[in-house]
């Protein structure tokens, strides 16, 4: 509940493989599966059949069909299914074309070692997907989306291959400064909260701050007395994801949660009970019982991948946006299918907005795509699409 998850899917597109596994059994659970394939069209074909679909984007070296374009996105909307919503959006369209674009770019760069690698990899993602999902269950995910395994896999090896060489190329330099810059990654605290939230939970009703703040200074003043502080959060705090655990989080990462929760969690001196501290979801008196500092020199493997990876992903964001465009010598993307209704479920299809109006530009015009400021440095051992 405290998570600060807030990032742009321009940014999420490049974490992709990190959690694969989590997306696609998240699909299987829900319903986002059958809404994306009612309203699909998209039509694939074989390696060994000619494309003769329309071009959609030319630039220097290569172009994208629509086809390949369709695949691109039908890929997308299987691995993450929850990307259905925005499928049909222009700014989302155009990204992920550029970003097909820019991994084809990169991708050829490869050594043959990295190319060997980056399939390896995807071999095993994908293994890693039947295992979560079962066989039947990711053979209908694909047949949902008019996917093949080969397609997947397909876009997997070339994603990994661009993580295989940005990743070769980050030097300790750069890991050390990426460090420095985002520290709180690596910053785990044990923190143990009360929670009274802005809306009642019992009835749903909202709370005025005034409320919310004299509840919280109730809680405060009862601990500030020597009161058993899980016995308090276990019987007064709101927060589910915490309560039943006397208020504790564990270990965990500070950047993970809210600007003033971290800065609490960051600052606090040890085993002191804060005032109520106001964030989004209401106030929260805190007692921070261990903090742990990371020292670059003492960093994991773990750790070292996730910031080399942090590293490269940003150099292929910052490829995607400042040297792309020169690259695009035309954009011409088909508009979104129009919205329709599955009859046998009684949903409705989700690329029911316009999409882009199939309007060429040339490289002068083109937009560059501008990337959320939030980093995401999860370890994954696929790398750079993975940080």
């Amino acid at each position: 509940m405290l998570s600060n998850s807030k990032k742009s899917w321009k940014v999420l597109l490049l974490t992709l493989v990190a959690v694969l596994t989590v997306s696609v059994l998240a699909a299987c659970g829900s319903d986002d599966s059958k809404k994306s394939s009612s309203s699909s069209d998209t039509k694939t074909e074989s390696p060994a059949s000619k494309d003769t679909s329309k071009v959609v984007a030319t630039y220097q070296g290569g172009q994208v069909t629509e086809n390949e374009f369709n695949l691109e996105l039908s890929t997308i909307k299987f691995l993450y299914p929850q990307y259905a919503d925005v499928a049909a959006l222009d700014d989302f369209r155009e990204y992920l074309v550029k970003q097909e674009i820019a991994t084809k770019i990169l991708a050829a760069k490869a050594t043959d070692d990295q190319k060997k690698k980056a399939a390896e990899s995807s071999e095993k993602q994908i293994s890693q997907l039947k295992q979560s999902v079962g066989d039947e269950q990711f053979k209908k995910l694909l047949g949902e989306q008019k996917l093949t395994e080969d397609n997947v896999k397909s876009y997997l090896t070339r994603v990994n291959t661009v993580n295989e060489t940005e990743a070769a190329a980050v030097t300790d330099d750069q890991m050390k400064k990426e460090f420095e810059t985002n520290k709180d990654q690596f910053t785990t605290a044990s923190v143990r909260h009360v929670l009274i939230n802005f809306t009642d939970p019992k009835t749903n009703k909202e709370r005025t701050k005034e409320e919310t703040l004299k509840k919280a200074k109730e809680i405060k003043a009862k601990l500030d007395k020597g009161e058993d502080f899980a016995a308090i959060a276990k019987k007064y705090s709101e927060d589910p994801g915490s309560a039943e655990d006397g208020g504790l989080y564990k270990d965990a990462p500070v950047a993970n949660w809210v600007d003033a929760f971290k800065e609490a969690a960051k600052t606090l001196p040890l085993n002191k009970i804060s005032d109520p501290i106001e964030t989004e979801y209401g106030y929260h008196i805190i007692r921070v019982e261990s903090r742990t500092v990371a020292d670059y020199s003492k960093l994991t493997d773990e750790q070292k991948t996730s910031l080399r990876n942090s590293v490269a992903n940003t150099e292929v964001q910052n490829f995607i946006e400042k040297d792309l465009p020169g690259m695009i010598t035309k954009l011409d993307l088909p508009k979104a299918p129009a919205a329709s209704t599955d009859k046998g479920t009684g949903t409705t299809g989700t690329e029911g907005t316009t999409g882009s109006e199939g309007t060429s530009t040339d490289s002068s015009k083109t937009d560059s795509s501008k990337t959320d400021s939030t980093k995401d440095t999860t370890s994954s051992e696929s790398g750079t699409t993975g940080k």
